[in-house]
């Protein structure tokens, strides 16, 4: 009579009765383990039994063996909800599952009664680490409760540098998006912001010491008339485009800040009649997916690297972290499209 399988599904045991292999055999494949001798026909015998039997290892027993879950936790203040940041969770998770780990993610929304009680069951659970996630780079204060665990700060800073940190590189996204305007031949290049200097937000001040490097590179001045303050909206990108045309020498190119700012600078070149880039060029950042590519002309932005950070990010976990963390900056792509072009010197 035919064994039959435990109501509680198939075990080790049913997988090498299918497989044909010993159970010592099946764990061996299954935990991926080097020096093992056993041929590809094995291993694929034993993949196709675990497939076809619906096979899953047992978390709990793997935590008592190893001391750590196949797992790593993602925890984000809004990151899962963010229109441009998604692609920062798919980094880290297919990083994870190249690995063999699952990546469990949680976004609390800022909320940090869930952020505590998300570490702690986590941490109950042994994650083989974490990945402390923001919405936009930031300087963070890092839970005492993840010195326990690999911990990577990822899209911010750690504030008390305990933790590594990957965030984008600001400041050569802010050189690279001036210095694609002033290869493109302007020399009047205005800035609208996203915050002020003095709000100590990296993308403000890292962008804007870029486009400033990259205009003294080139030997143009800088000229303080050509720069504004807004808060990363589009209505700061209309008000301050406005502002900024109505100079007596207005400029010829804008450098926003971010693609929400410079929507707004398209609305106030619609309003004032000016065609894009025919009148005025204008470069963005973030290449919000959402909103770049649909502006008409479709905008030339900088590309936050959020794939790449998660990836980077659980590489570091899986490469087990020092105690005294580095700040790594990854740059920013720049994306082409048509908002930008050749400046002629009018007649």
């Amino acid at each position: 009579m035919a064994r039959r399988m435990s109501t509680a599904g198939p075990t080790m045991h049913d997988v090498a009765r299918a497989a044909g292999v010993s159970q010592a055999t099946v764990s061996l494949v299954l935990n991926d383990a080097g020096g093992a001798r056993f041929s590809d026909a094995t291993r694929e015998r034993v993949q196709e039994a675990v497939q076809t039997l619906g096979y899953r290892t047992n978390a709990h027993a793997k935590v008592l063996r190893e001391g750590v879950a196949g797992m790593i936790g993602f925890i984000g203040d809004a990151v899962a909800s963010s229109p441009f940041a998604g692609a920062i969770i798919e980094g880290a998770q297919e990083r994870a599952w190249d690995a063999g780990l699952l990546l469990i993610t949680v976004n609390t929304g800022g909320d940090k009664a869930l952020e505590r009680a998300s570490l702690e069951a986590m941490l109950s659970y042994k994650v083989a680490g974490v990945v402390y996630a923001s919405m936009y780079h930031q300087r963070v204060v890092v839970p005492d409760a993840l010195h326990e665990v690999p911990t990577v700060v990822l899209n911010s800073e750690d504030a008390e540098r305990h933790f590594p940190s990957v965030a984008p590189d600001e400041e050569a996204g802010g050189y690279d998006a001036t210095r694609y305007l002033l290869d493109a031949g302007h020399r009047s290049i205005a800035m609208i912001n996203i915050e002020t200097l003095e709000s100590r937000l990296p993308g403000a001040v890292g962008r804007f010491d870029g486009y400033n490097r990259a205009l003294r590179d080139a030997g143009v001045p800088e000229d303080p008339s050509l720069v504004r303050f807004g808060q990363g909206g589009e209505t700061d990108g209309y008000r301050y485009a406005m502002e900024l045309m109505a100079l007596p020498r207005p400029p010829s190119a804008i450098f926003c800040a971010n693609d929400r700012t410079a929507w707004g600078a398209y609305q106030a070149m619609a309003e004032l009649g000016l065609k894009i880039p025919a009148d005025i060029s204008i470069v963005g950042f973030d290449n919000q997916e959402t909103l770049a590519p649909h502006l008409r002309p479709g905008l030339t932005t900088l590309e936050l690297p959020f794939e790449e950070m998660g990836r980077r990010a659980v590489d570091l976990v899986l490469g087990g972290i020092q105690p005294e963390g580095q700040l790594e900056l990854l740059r920013c792509s720049l994306i082409e499209r048509n908002s930008v072009e050749k400046f002629k010197e009018p007649q």
